[in-house]
């Protein structure tokens, strides 16, 4: 499978609207965010990923960051929560398991490559998770975290599309959080996974929209 993603800053408007009419057959469940017990989830936006000399470089994510760096910016100036993930791990042979044998690099824990993209720092009083897995859920203290906050909605965004950020809605959903995916803020390292992780939420997980539909709600919400 070739590795080449054709999406950058400047086409990803276009190829959201191209995407958003491959998905509108699935996309049924149409839903308004309840913001007053919304959060914003930025799943995995690393340095590690998002470097093109990386091995386990995320071509979609760099044509995402100015959307995502938008939607942090709208959600901390209404005073909504804004959760951050970073996928850590201390060493292969104590946390790697399967994933140490399944992909060539790891991002070790207190490192520049495990380190949140400069365009997106997270403010000191912001959550951050720290997962060895692809869902946010697994092991982790998210869902304590969305309880205390009383948190119903999940607006997602981040990479990989098809790996951290499908799983992590998945378990979501079955938490019975509504979860809003955005097509044009999340990215991964090819446009035919991200299509189909957009129709495959789209049909039994989440509601698929836009990062101008959720800031254009937001910036209209009390």
């Amino acid at each position: 499978m070739e590795n080449e993603y054709y999406v950058t800053e400047s086409n990803l408007k276009a190829k959201a609207s191209l995407w958003e009419k491959e998905i509108k057959p699935y996309n049924l469940h149409k839903m308004k965010p309840k913001f007053s017990t919304s959060c914003l989830l930025v799943i995995d936006m690393q340095n590690f990923f998002l470097d093109p000399k990386s091995s386990t470089f995320t071509q979609g994510g760099l044509a995402v960051i100015s959307n995502i760096a938008k939607l942090v910016n709208a959600f901390r100036k209404k005073k909504l929560p804004v959760i951050y993930t970073a996928h850590v791990h201390k060493d292969k042979k104590l946390d790697g398991g399967i994933l140490a044998w399944w992909w060539e690099g790891m991002v070790i824990e207190n490192t520049k490559d495990a380190e949140i993209h400069p365009d997106l720092t997270p403010l000191p009083e912001e959550k951050i998770i720290y997962k060895h897995r692809y869902s946010a859920f697994y092991n982790t203290d998210l869902e304590i975290t969305l309880r205390c906050l009383n948190i119903t909605d999940l607006v997602v965004t981040g990479i990989m599309t098809n790996l951290c950020c499908e799983s992590t809605v998945r378990d979501a959903y079955f938490r019975d959080y509504r979860m809003f995916f955005l097509l044009d803020a999340t990215g991964t390292v090819n446009e035919d996974l991200h299509l189909a992780t957009l129709k495959n939420l789209a049909f039994g997980f989440a509601y698929v929209t836009t990062a101008e539909d959720i800031l254009r709600r937001l910036s209209k919400s009390k």
